[in-house]
């Protein structure tokens, strides 16, 4: 493919200024001032608390591509992948070529800017920009809306990060990508500018399948009038829901960001090289729903009372903004046997109490990070950051 390279090479296109979980405005902004002057950057509005919402257009094709990150300001992995696909570009490679001369793409890398600093999901007004569509109660939908009308795209990337619980199926795969094509009434029928949307998705699917085999999900469809992608679709515009996931061991999601890049890259090729007719959307619906069948940590056989039956222990990390860090605080969640789930690290109690060290009750809620199973001590922090 003409984008091997492209991902070879990726230690070279990898924007080593973010990174981690916490990516906010001031972050990206020295980025953004440092890019060629064919990259065309702009302030577009401002946020609830009077932050700047920029926007890239680079390109000069006659095929529009939206693409929009951190309308949840703590799902910033696609952020990241984004500055990766900035620097790719600029590379005298015949796929950045071949999109960039087929395309005009315009990027809004961070479109809840307040949320990002806050690092929560929701805006400054604690509205969700993704149930906002409709309405368009805050500065930040209004400015997106805006943008959509003006740019007339004609596909458009709503770039997204799901949590750790989610599985490619009902089986012990973790869905380390999801995407949707996402209906555009309650009935979800599947629409020519659905099908395009779905036989984008199938391509990237195609492709990303060798590099994570199984570890690819669909996420549901069911129709929300106040969701943008579903609004942008019923406006007969193919959108593309991506969600950056968990991979093992990647709480900070820098190879999850990576695969964000490879999928992007790939996408976009496609578009650019391709009449996306949507006649090849079939494959889409042979992608496994999303599931919810993990857990970040699971005790199993375990006693939480002496002479009590056994039981498994759920625990979920918490992320938490800590002096400009994301720290993980383990919490229990659930206490029941738990055959049907899988957990990304495990431990086996075997029939033993389990205990806090500083003698707190095990119960749901519980945050330390420690237990001690049989008296002796296990940590449930992480083991990379």
């Amino acid at each position: 493919m003409a984008l091997h390279t492209l991902f070879s090479a990726y230690k070279n296109y990898k924007e080593s200024q973010l990174f981690h979980r916490y990516i906010h405005n001031e972050m990206i902004l020295p980025l953004l001032k440092n890019l060629p002057k064919n990259f065309d950057l702009n302030s577009i509005g401002k946020s609830v608390l009077d932050r700047p919402i920029y926007t890239v257009k680079i390109g000069h094709g006659n095929k529009r591509v939206l693409l929009w990150s951190q309308m949840h300001g703590n799902e910033s992995t696609t952020t990241k992948a984004i500055f990766d696909v900035f620097n790719a570009i600029q590379s005298s490679d015949r796929a950045c070529f071949d999109i960039l001369n087929t395309c005009t793409l315009l990027f809004v890398p961070i479109l809840n800017p307040d949320g990002a600093h806050a690092y929560t999901r929701v805006n400054a007004n604690s509205v969700d920009l993704n149930r906002d569509a409709k309405a368009l109660s805050q500065p930040e939908s209004v400015v997106l809306r805006e943008l959509f009308d003006e740019f007339k795209p004609h596909f458009c990337f709503n770039l997204h990060g799901q949590r750790t619980i989610f599985s490619a199926g009902n089986d012990d795969n973790v869905a380390t990508l999801s995407f949707l094509s996402p209906a555009e009434e309650t009935s979800r029928l599947v629409t020519d500018t659905r099908k395009k949307a779905m036989e984008v998705i199938s391509l990237v699917n195609n492709y990303m399948q060798q590099v994570i085999p199984n570890q690819i999900g669909r996420y549901d469809d069911t129709y929300n009038e106040n969701c943008v992608g579903d609004t942008f679709q019923s406006l007969n515009v193919p959108t593309i829901l991506y969600e950056a996931g968990h991979f093992p061991n990647d709480y900070a999601r820098e190879y999850t960001r990576e695969l964000i890049y490879q999928s992007l890259m790939v996408a976009l090729h496609n578009i650019a090289t391709k009449e996306v007719s949507g006649n090849n959307y079939e494959l889409y619906f042979d992608i496994p729903q999303n599931e919810k069948c993990f857990f970040d940590i699971i005790i199993r056989n375990a006693k939480v009372i002496e002479n009590e039956h056994v039981v498994d222990l759920a625990f979920q990390y918490q992320e938490q903004l800590v002096d400009n860090t994301i720290i993980f605080k383990p919490i229990l969640e659930k206490i029941e046997k738990l055959d049907d789930f899988f957990g990304h690290k495990e431990y086996n109690a075997n029939g033993s109490l389990v205990s806090s060290p500083n003698s707190q009750e095990i119960k749901l809620g519980f945050a330390n990070d420690f237990v001690l199973i049989n008296n002796e001590k296990y940590s449930l922090l992480l083991s990379e950051s």
